[in-house]
């Protein structure tokens, strides 16, 4: 049986088009993407990059709420995401504004989200996305029922979720998976496989040399990605979103990926579960440096092009604060009247009676 264990996880080797040096490795499997699409991708990685930094800048400063760091995750990120089609449905974990954001959820709400204003969580008309779930997994479950939801109504599209290396050991990951596989809804479920779920390592989570290899006891289609290279991310969520559409069922993607920073900005510190040498070893993956060697090299992208891409994320970044500042401060009746379509009797007591506070 040991034989037949290795035979299964041999099939699950990294897929990879841009090495570490942004030398192509993979020609054959490159993706047919003109200069301004490439350049277009590279711009977004960069005020993404930006984004995270002056998030976690304006959460020490109390100005934002919950935050999740995302640098070194943007090429698992932002490759998937620029794969997608203004159809397809995200349902994002807590660590995935930036898909939001590029997905057409305005800056100011992501702001307003992590500070836990309800007006986060509302997507603009045309936006299809639920807000980035907090619970470990539960994704997963949602994911299978909009995609079933999508296939029932004939439509070409797929919907698409992300979880963390974590979010595998829990009971809806499985759950999810398999109901997709079951009825071949058109899902694409993304593991960003950072090591670390906060601070548990992945080999103290599972047995299983890959992620990837999970796929198999669903019946689905299973891939472990560089998830550091863009072009390989991108390339694998292409051919699976084609894959879904067709009709041949949902894929699992693994992407091997590392979060620069803490896990989120409550508290964590890295130091105490990861080592120098190991953090030094993931900043020469950076997929920001690896992508950006590629293009110059090309003759497509410049420090002055990058320059202004900074530029541009810090002036609409201090524009969209501005705005979450002043936007209107939520009220105790705003939940109340969020929560229920018809409010309940005694609900109703509260509401005037809180109104009633709030007008003074």
């Amino acid at each position: 049986m040991k034989h037949v264990l290795e035979s299964v996880e041999s099939q699950f080797e990294m897929f990879q088009i841009l090495n570490e040096d942004g030398k192509i490795v993979n020609k054959d499997d490159m993706p047919d993407l003109s200069d301004e699409e490439l350049k277009e991708l590279m711009r977004r990685m960069v005020y993404t990059r930006i984004l995270d930094q002056r998030s976690i800048a304006l959460n020490r400063q109390g100005r934002l709420g919950f935050y999740a760091p995302t640098a070194g995750q943007e090429a698992s990120q932002l490759g998937s995401q620029f794969a997608l089609e203004k159809d397809d449905f995200i349902l994002p974990g807590y660590r995935d504004v930036p898909q939001l954001i590029w997905q057409g959820l305005p800056l100011y709400q992501a702001f307003l989200f992590s500070r836990g204003h309800f007006h986060g969580n509302q997507m603009p008309e045309g936006v299809n996305a639920l807000s980035p779930q907090i619970i470990i997994g539960a994704q997963y479950v949602q994911t299978a029922g909009v995609a079933l939801g999508i296939k029932k109504r004939g439509r070409k599209a797929v919907a698409v979720t992300y979880t963390g290396d974590g979010g595998t050991s829990q009971g809806d990951f499985y759950e999810g998976i398999n109901f997709a596989g079951a009825y071949k809804a058109p899902a694409l479920f993304f593991v960003q496989n950072n090591y670390f779920a906060i601070s548990v390592p992945v080999e103290k989570q599972t047995n299983a040399k890959t992620l990837a290899q999970k796929a198999v006891a669903a019946g689905i289609e299973g891939i472990q990605v560089d998830g550091m290279d863009v072009l390989a991310v991108y390339a694998v969520t292409k051919h699976s979103r084609d894959r879904a559409i067709n009709g041949e069922g949902p894929t699992l993607i693994e992407t091997l990926t590392y979060r620069y920073g803490p896990h989120t900005m409550a508290g964590d510190d890295p130091t105490r579960y990861r080592t120098e040498d190991l953090d030094n070893e993931w900043e020469k993956k950076d997929p920001l440096v690896r992508f950006r060697t590629f293009l110059e090299e090309k003759g497509i992208w410049s420090e002055e092009e990058e320059n202004k891409v900074i530029e541009e994320a810090k002036n609409e970044i201090k524009q969209a604060i501005k705005k979450a500042d002043e936007y209107p401060k939520q009220k105790v009746t705003d939940f109340i009247e969020n929560m229920f379509e018809e409010l309940p009797h005694n609900l109703q007591e509260q509401m005037e009676e809180y109104k009633e506070k709030e007008s003074k």
